[in-house]
């Protein structure tokens, strides 16, 4: 396949662009941070978004989607990462509505995806348990009774998890911490009895919350998927929510190197341009090549799942660890090219590196990947 958008794809990522360049800069970012946000985004500027009908692009058309495939989604996404959009879209719009897709009855598509693609339903999905990302090490309990599930146990830093309509929930209904199976997928209301949600205050200004569900009743009905074989579904579901972050990492990556060149190109030191400094130049020609290779990356990762080729798993490792680390280079030289001033309020130069971080941590890290690529690989 070759390494390139279609035409489609294009005008999709050039709309999104000057769309977003419009209605949510980075100082919507800061705004919202400021005024201190309820739900950690705009809920008119999500509506847009809605009926720009970014919501329906991975649904099946079945459901009332675009089915327009994740290469295009893809490039909505990058943008995102170069204007720092907050919004439900990650969260709902790709892994929600992905694991639905994957996981869900006849009868719960129907219902849930129609719903998203429609801007009428947020979901968050609720996985991990510790400060680190291990999908298999999930100890939250629940156990069949009757015609309901009672879940008990905890989740942390789950993205939307304060302001979503919808929980979707990994919990074990048998086996022990460490094993895939026994995993299963629920759906939960966020305002259900016994459900307690905190929400945290992250560096990025985002909306993530860590929930607590003590003795709460889930219908038969609200299971995702077969019980006890929920893992196959949710690991599908985190890869493709890894290849997002990865483009969404790739967007940080390029705008911070636009806008440090704009400013080597403005800045005097001892009444020469700091961009005349070969060392600067040398760092900055590294720093753009690494960011060359990593649009390839991200791009072969997400043609890798519109193809369902076996090893999507693998190249979304690999791009993922990959941007982690090029981001974290990026977001470094962004700093430190831009002087002390880099490090001030005033400066949206900031708002990259302390978005660049939690994303990057998210559904696992430059360590994380890179350990899974190797065994994967067979190492």
């Amino acid at each position: 396949m070759a390494m390139v958008i279609n035409e489609e794809q294009q005008m999709l990522k050039e709309s999104a662009q000057g769309f977003l360049a419009e209605f949510a800069p980075v100082s919507a970012l800061r705004k919202l941070r400021d005024e201190g946000s309820d739900v950690g985004y705009s809920v008119d500027l999500w509506r847009q978004m809605v009926d720009m009908g970014w919501a329906a692009i991975l649904i099946p058309e079945a459901y009332g989607g675009l089915e327009f495939g994740h290469v295009g989604m893809g490039q909505i996404v990058e943008q995102t990462g170069r204007t720092l959009t907050a919004s439900p879209l990650f969260a709902t719009a790709i892994v929600g509505a992905s694991l639905i897709n994957l996981a869900g009855t006849e009868a719960q598509k129907t219902s849930l995806l129609g719903a998203i693609a429609a801007g009428e339903l947020t979901t968050a999905l609720a996985v991990d348990e510790k400060t680190h990302h291990a999908p298999r090490q999930i100890s939250m309990a629940a156990v069949k009774q009757g015609d309901h599930y009672v879940l008990n146990g905890e989740k942390r830093f789950v993205v939307d998890g304060h302001s979503a309509d919808k929980l979707l929930v990994a919990a074990r209904t048998s086996g022990v911490a460490g094993e895939s199976s026994g995993i299963s997928l629920f759906v939960v209301d966020r305002t259900a009895s016994g459900v307690a949600v905190e929400r945290t205050a992250m560096v990025d200004s985002r909306n993530a919350a860590n929930l607590r569900f003590t003795d709460v009743q889930v219908s038969v009905a609200d299971l995702l998927g077969e019980e006890g074989k929920g893992f196959a579904a949710l690991s599908a579901a985190l890869d493709i929510g890894n290849a997002y972050l990865a483009a969404e990492l790739l967007g940080i990556a390029q705008e911070s190197f636009d806008r440090t060149l704009q400013y080597l190109k403005e800045r005097k030191q001892f009444g020469v341009l700091i961009g005349s400094f070969q060392a600067l130049q040398h760092r900055a020609a590294h720093w753009w090549s690494e960011v060359e290779l990593c649009k390839s990356v991200v791009l072969k990762a997400l043609q890798a799942l519109d193809s369902g080729d076996a090893k999507s798993p693998v190249m979304v490792s690999i791009a993922k660890a990959k941007l982690c680390e090029v981001t974290e280079l990026a977001t470094n030289e962004a700093i430190q090219m831009h002087g002390g001033i880099g490090m001030t309020d005033e400066y949206e130069i900031g708002f990259f590196i302390k978005r660049a971080r939690p994303a990057a941590t998210l559904y696992g890290g430059y360590a994380y990947h890179g350990d899974r690529f190797a065994q994967l690989c067979g190492y």
